[in-house]
């Protein structure tokens, strides 16, 4: 027995990674013993070297201090320590196990419970947008989503969608449909997603088969929008100019209420549970999945050598003005520094308050 353990040990220390030195929450939780129990992977073949595989590839930014680390996709961003892993189906993270009768996730999608958000200042804040992710039960999430599973998810999100009406109406673009030209017009103009040029969308095999099975959806007003089949199946995001996110707010829970009723009606669900909550592709995206953010107009500020540090203390972040994984330019995206494991309206009422100071 102890020579079967003794083989077993060392053909699992040939397997293992070893990210030991890298910047990310796997390199530092990761232990031969862990990838021992877990490695076999799940029912639908997704293993724990899938699960992985990002941040193995990925070592990130050791050179300076970490500022915050609850961000799962900014890669080799000097101040962001990455999530390192990825889900590839919802049994990815498991049955439900250690958790108390208390711990559960409260969601709260009553616009008319947000405080305050009318009044950011239009003379810096030049848009502001609220956005989240939902994964439809029944199909591997994007690092593992076959292509027809992928086209499956697109269909079913142009059927759905199709129906929104009023000031929600608008229609549905393929990407590959698309010419060079008009992707690149809506990227600039801040209403797609990027091309697959991240490592973690590389690196986690969610990039493959681009551009088929992905799209985007928007009203006629483009304030209100889902991206298909990029990170998460649905990115639903409410944006327009200026600084009232109450509008976007209220924008952003009717149109998603609407969505989640549209699919059940043709018999899927959203992936959640009642002690994750919302089940994203990215663990730091659990729960809510919620982020809102402004674009602010800061031309003297932001060049301070103070700046990082006035945004850590207030638990706000610089990000780009495309998406995810740009850097900032001319102008600066603030958000909250913390969007895991809040109810849905808490980060907002945060977004206001640090903003508007």
């Amino acid at each position: 027995i102890n020579q079967s353990i003794k083989k077993i040990n060392k053909s699992i220390n040939h397997r293992i990674p070893r990210p030991h030195q890298h910047n990310n929450h796997m390199a530092k939780v990761l232990t031969p013993e862990m990838y021992g129990n877990l490695r076999q992977g799940d029912a639908s073949g997704f293993t724990l070297d899938d699960t992985i595989q990002t941040g193995v590839d990925n070592p990130g930014n050791n050179t300076q201090k970490q500022e915050t680390t609850t961000t799962g996709n900014n890669h080799n961003h000097p101040f962001i320590m990455t999530v390192g892993c990825v889900a590839g189906d919802e049994e990815t993270y498991g049955p439900p196990r250690r958790y108390k009768p208390s711990d559960k996730h409260k969601t709260d999608l009553n616009f008319e419970n947000l405080q305050g958000g009318d009044d950011l200042d239009p003379n810096y804040v030049l848009s502001s947008r609220v956005r989240t992710g939902r994964s439809i039960r029944g199909f591997c999430l994007p690092p593992h989503c076959s292509r027809g599973e992928r086209r499956a998810i697109e269909n079913l999100s142009i059927e759905s969608l199709d129906i929104l009406d009023g000031d929600l109406k608008g229609k549905y673009y393929a990407l590959k449909n698309m010419t060079e030209e008009e992707q690149q017009q809506l990227i600039d103009d801040h209403f797609l997603f990027d091309k697959p040029v991240s490592p973690l969308l590389l690196a986690s095999g969610m990039a493959r088969d681009w551009p088929d099975g992905r799209g985007i959806w928007h009203n006629d007003n483009k304030t209100f929008l889902v991206w298909v089949n990029e990170e998460d199946h649905l990115r639903v995001i409410s944006m327009q100019k200026g600084g009232n996110m109450r509008e976007v707010f209220t924008r952003f829970c009717t149109g998603l209420t609407k969505i989640e009723s549209l699919f059940k009606d043709r018999g899927h669900e959203f992936m959640w549970n009642e002690h994750l909550g919302y089940v994203l592709t990215c663990p730091s995206n659990l729960g809510t999945g919620l982020r809102a953010g402004v674009h602010v107009k800061l031309p003297n500020v932001s060049k301070h050598d103070k700046f990082g540090e006035i945004l850590k203390r207030l638990r706000l972040q610089k990000r780009g003005t495309g998406n995810t994984h740009t850097h900032t330019h001319t102008h600066t995206q603030v958000t909250t520094h913390t969007h895991t494991g809040n109810t849905h309206h808490t980060p907002h009422t945060h977004t206001h308050t640090h903003t508007h100071r």
